[in-house]
């Protein structure tokens, strides 16, 4: 039996949830981003954090980070060259208590957040 998936800490929700093509030639049904890849992608790529320090923020190991940021690449790139639209919601997560000074670019390093559920 596979070990229980550990809760991923995001630090903020993102404002728009719903990304896609405009016009003709979108294809099939929309691609679901989870909310532990669009943290990762936040992190490395707009906070230019390295994955170790992704690691450290999410709580989870950087073996964890590296395949979620891999999956998260593949299916915005999915999205992009086939025409489909992106919607970033679910994923098991808790959200940062402290996520105001996160999303400002900062780092809390809070350790205990509360399980929360993501709203929306």
């Amino acid at each position: 039996m596979p070990r229980p998936k550990k809760c991923r800490r995001v630090c903020g929700l993102p404002v728009c949830r719903e990304f896609g093509p405009r016009g003709t030639g979108c294809m099939g049904e929309p691609i679901t981003l989870g909310l532990d890849e669009y943290e990762v992608i936040r992190l490395i790529d707009l906070e230019g954090m390295q994955q170790e320090q992704a690691a450290a923020q999410m709580g989870v190991a950087r073996t964890t980070v590296q395949s979620i940021y891999n999956a998260a690449r593949r299916k915005m790139a999915d999205a992009i060259v086939n025409g489909r639209a992106l919607r970033i919601e679910g994923g098991d997560v808790e959200v940062c208590e402290k996520r105001a000074h996160c999303m400002r670019g900062g780092c809390c390093g809070h350790r205990g957040c509360g399980k929360q559920k993501p709203e929306g």
